[in-house]
């Protein structure tokens, strides 16, 4: 009976040891266990982990480390309960400045903080797109615009006017300068501003005349040659032309004309082409004139005032929108010939 007992009490006493040695080992398990929170690029996971460094934390999680991610811990740090690690893994992003591209990468999102990661500043004046306050997706584009602002002198001219003063000192068709003109000098103040070495605006801030420009002043006749009442008519100089009797000399602006469109207004086969006022045809002369001062049919002599071969005996057969006042217009056969005449000076003699 005795050894029974004893047995039974062994037995007892094993258990018991057992049990305790049980849960001394089960309460240092339940010790060892941590409770730590990985954050991913902003997204949270809670694990429980009885690894004791961050390294072997990451790998039973099978979370891999791109190159270049940012943790905020060092892998061989020891895993403590309530652990928070921060995991950011880089983005890639296309980066322009000016005619630059790169492709970069980056851990951050926010354009500011980008740029900081890749030392990259920016002056007073410069901008980015997106502004520095967004953030980009992993793949987008980022432009940075370096703008210059150039402040700069320059020097233009002025035009000088032109003053033109009646004279009856001085005969129709004859002018004097009094005074030559001179253009004036004024300096400009702009400011320039670049993006990215392109112009892309420019602003006036000021102006300064450093001479002032001087008119010029002509004067014109308005006196107008007529024959006295009571004596010959005046003849041309040229002995040649011996048997004009003009009774009036009239000093007139002249311009030549022929039958090209550029010239008349209209082409061959046009009603009317070729025809004048009068009814004749176009010739070499044919004069065009303000009848007003002039009648249609009147005779004439235009003789020349440059030392140029007379244009001769003409009509006034002709009318034109521009032809007025002291203004007459001579016929030619070729527009080259009209062109080379030009504009001139000349003294018409009304022989009837």
């Amino acid at each position: 009976m005795e050894d029974i007992s004893e047995d039974k009490s062994s037995r007892f006493k094993i258990l018991t040891i057992l049990a305790i040695v049980a849960s001394l080992t089960l309460g240092i398990y339940m010790y060892r266990a941590k409770e730590v929170t990985i954050i991913i690029d902003g997204k949270t996971i809670e694990v429980v982990s009885y690894h004791s460094t961050v390294e072997d934390l990451l790998k039973s999680e099978e979370i891999v480390l791109a190159d270049g991610a940012y943790i905020n811990l060092p892998l061989d740090a020891k895993l403590e309960h309530n652990s928070h690690i921060i995991i950011k893994q880089p983005k890639y992003y296309t980066l322009i400045i000016g005619k630059e591209k790169e492709e970069v990468k980056s851990v951050h999102v926010n354009v500011k903080d980008i740029l900081k990661d890749l030392n990259i500043s920016l002056g007073k004046n410069d901008y980015t797109i997106p502004s520095l306050s967004e953030d980009v997706p992993n793949g987008g584009e980022i432009q940075v615009f370096r703008v210059k602002e150039v402040v700069e002198n320059v020097e233009k001219s002025i035009p000088h006017e032109k003053i033109v003063n009646k004279s009856d000192k001085l005969d129709i068709g004859v002018s004097k300068v009094v005074q030559k003109g001179q253009d004036g000098i004024k300096n400009i103040e702009i400011k320039k501003v670049f993006e990215n070495d392109k112009l892309v605006s420019e602003d006036i801030l000021g102006e300064e005349v450093v001479k002032k420009p001087i008119p010029e002043i002509v004067e014109e006749g308005t006196k107008e040659k007529t024959t006295p009442k009571n004596s010959a008519p005046s003849k041309p100089q040229m002995a040649s032309r011996g048997g004009l009797n003009a009774r009036k000399i009239v000093t007139m602006t002249a311009t030549g004309y022929d039958l090209s469109f550029a010239s008349c207004g209209k082409n061959p086969g046009d009603r009317g082409y070729g025809i004048t006022a009068s009814g004749t045809r176009a010739r070499r002369g044919t004069v065009s004139v303000d009848p007003r001062v002039i009648p249609l049919g009147t005779k004439l002599y235009i003789e020349s005032l440059d030392g140029t071969k007379d244009y001769g005996y003409a009509i006034a057969e002709d009318t034109g929108g521009a032809i007025k006042g002291n203004r007459i217009d001579l016929f030619f056969d070729t527009a080259s010939e009209a062109r080379r005449f030009g504009r001139r000076s000349v003294k018409v003699h009304i022989l009837n």
